[in-house]
């Protein structure tokens, strides 16, 4: 069992964000209260979450919060013993692959 993770977000990211539909926060914060618990966990991420490394860039993941429903992250160094540390990257549509 670990603990709570720590994170960061770059300011892409929150421009992403601010972007989304009301609807689509709520979907991207229940998945990522899902993507913590599986952080904690220890144990891989739940299937669900479709969790991936990205194409064509090393060491930025993918996770799926909605059909058409992205973030991308990588790890950070750990500020916590044992803990990760996530860096949120960009969050959105599809389109925001075509926008990197």
């Amino acid at each position: 069992m670990f603990g709570m993770p720590t994170f960061d977000a770059i300011d892409r990211f929150w421009a992403d964000y601010r972007r989304l539909t009301h609807a689509q926060r709520e979907r991207f914060l229940r998945a990522r209260d899902l993507f913590v618990e599986d952080l904690q966990a220890g144990a891989g991420f739940r299937k669900s979450l479709r969790v991936k490394g990205f194409r064509g860039e090393p060491g930025v993941f993918e996770m799926t919060w909605a059909g058409d429903g992205r973030a991308l992250f990588r790890y950070g160094e750990s500020e916590k013993d044992g803990e990760a540390h996530i860096i949120w990257l960009r969050v959105g549509t599809h389109d925001i692959f075509d926008r990197l």
